[in-house]
């Protein structure tokens, strides 16, 4: 048990005194970053789906 509270008194000193977190600048710089290339992403994936649909719904034609 005590080596347990001893991890958890370490993370916590460890998390609060040598941990650099991010200002709010920085995170929400970054939370933009994140949300456009998301985006971007899910539009060429929208492309993608939307032309390979065009190609085999042109092929289904043709065939049947």
């Amino acid at each position: 048990m005590n080596s347990i509270t001893n991890y958890i008194k370490e993370s916590y000193n460890e998390l609060r005194h040598k941990v650099t977190w991010p200002t709010l600048k920085e995170l929400q710089g970054s939370s933009v970053l994140v949300l456009v290339t998301s985006l971007i992403i899910a539009l060429i994936v929208y492309g993608m789906d939307a032309g390979f649909g065009q190609i085999l719904g042109f092929i289904y034609e043709t065939i049947y």
